[in-house]
């Protein structure tokens, strides 16, 4: 029976939670970002970043996180410094993802899929990373926490290339990393998943916009809301503040679908079921959490054995990730002793 909220980082049902326990507004414990950036290091790591840190208005020194340019090449040099992740680029108008958020995210699957505490390493676990992107950090990522083999699937060839451009210059990437391009728009994992494929956990950031209009209303709220910031934090008011242009890029794939992310899910839920006995962990992101109860019931029709939600903190921002698994508790202990 699925559980009916999110739970703050742990795998059990919200109802049994502690009362008056408030959930912390950090990262996962194991992030390298809960302390947040040293520029020194990032700089030395990848001297470009230079040109875009200046000190913020505390004194600090930060990027204007309204220029694409600078948060590109923050990402390049955190990937760089911290995860060894060379040369890494994406063309102009893709999504640029943060890296503490990503990567929380998979130190949360993680944990679901430790084995009496012990986190799972090493290329025997395999992760399915959906609509990867041209960025494709979680694969990349994935692969330097924790020594998974990925598959990482877009239905867009350019991000496809890209990627595959990435890993080229990290050769003990590669080896660990598979690359599909899905030809089929109508189909998530059909395609992707081979006969007989066995896959430990499936990743996935859904496209959350109804149709190109409302994303651009979202990225432009986003880039405003990030300049308003900044000159308030400057000159203490906001006057006349107007983006020129967006700089939170994003490709159709990778921001808005027919039916946003409700519908995603729904697709993502239902041909799963084909998958049930390939697939130990189904997961993905969950942005609107309006958009929970819908699936939980969908998921209850399904008979899937066990549904669970993680909620995750970055700052001020709270987003979630739905799991579930259609084999019983016993069927995934066995599968977890051929990791061993």
């Amino acid at each position: 029976m699925p559980e009916k909220k999110p739970v703050q980082g742990k795998l059990r049902p919200a109802k049994k939670s502690p009362a008056g326990i408030k959930p912390t507004k950090s990262l996962h414990p194991r992030n390298k970002h809960n302390q947040g950036y040293d520029f020194a290091v990032l700089i030395k790591a990848l001297p470009k970043l230079s040109q875009f840190v200046r000190p913020n208005p505390y004194g600090n020194l930060s990027i204007d996180f309204s220029c694409a340019d600078a948060v590109k090449t923050l990402n390049a040099a955190l990937l760089k410094s911290d995860y060894q992740i060379d040369g890494w680029d994406i063309p102009k108008g893709f999504l640029c993802p943060p890296i503490p958020g990503r990567v929380d995210y998979l130190h949360y699957i993680a944990d679901l899929l430790a084995d009496k505490g012990k986190v799972p390493t090493g290329q025997k676990v395999c992760a399915l990373d959906i609509g990867t992107g041209a960025n494709g950090v979680y694969s990349l990522l994935g692969i330097q926490c924790y020594g998974w083999r990925f598959i990482a699937s877009d239905i867009d060839s350019l991000s496809i290339e890209n990627v595959n451009k990435i890993a080229s210059e990290n050769p003990k990437l590669a080896s660990k990393l598979a690359l599909v391009h899905q030809t089929d728009a109508k189909h998530i994992f059909t395609g992707v998943i081979q006969p007989n494929q066995r896959i430990d956990v499936t990743l996935c950031n859904p496209p959350f916009h109804e149709s190109l209009a409302d994303a651009m209303k979202g990225s432009q709220r986003k880039v405003a809301n990030l300049a308003a910031n900044r000159v308030k934090k400057q000159h203490g008011n906001v006057q006349n503040n107007k983006p020129s242009e967006l700089n939170f890029g994003g490709q159709k794939a990778e921001l808005w679908c027919e039916g946003g992310e409700i519908q995603f899910l729904r697709n993502m839920i239902t041909e799963s079921v084909q998958f049930k006995h390939q697939v130990l962990w189904f997961t993905t992101l969950v942005s609107k959490s309006e958009n929970l109860k819908p699936c939980y019931a969908l998921l209850e029709k399904c008979a899937a054995k066990t549904v669970k939600t993680i909620e995750m903190h970055q700052g001020n921002k709270q987003t979630r990730i739905l799991v579930w698994s259609f084999l019983a508790q016993d069927m995934r202990a066995q599968w977890a002793k051929l990791r061993i």
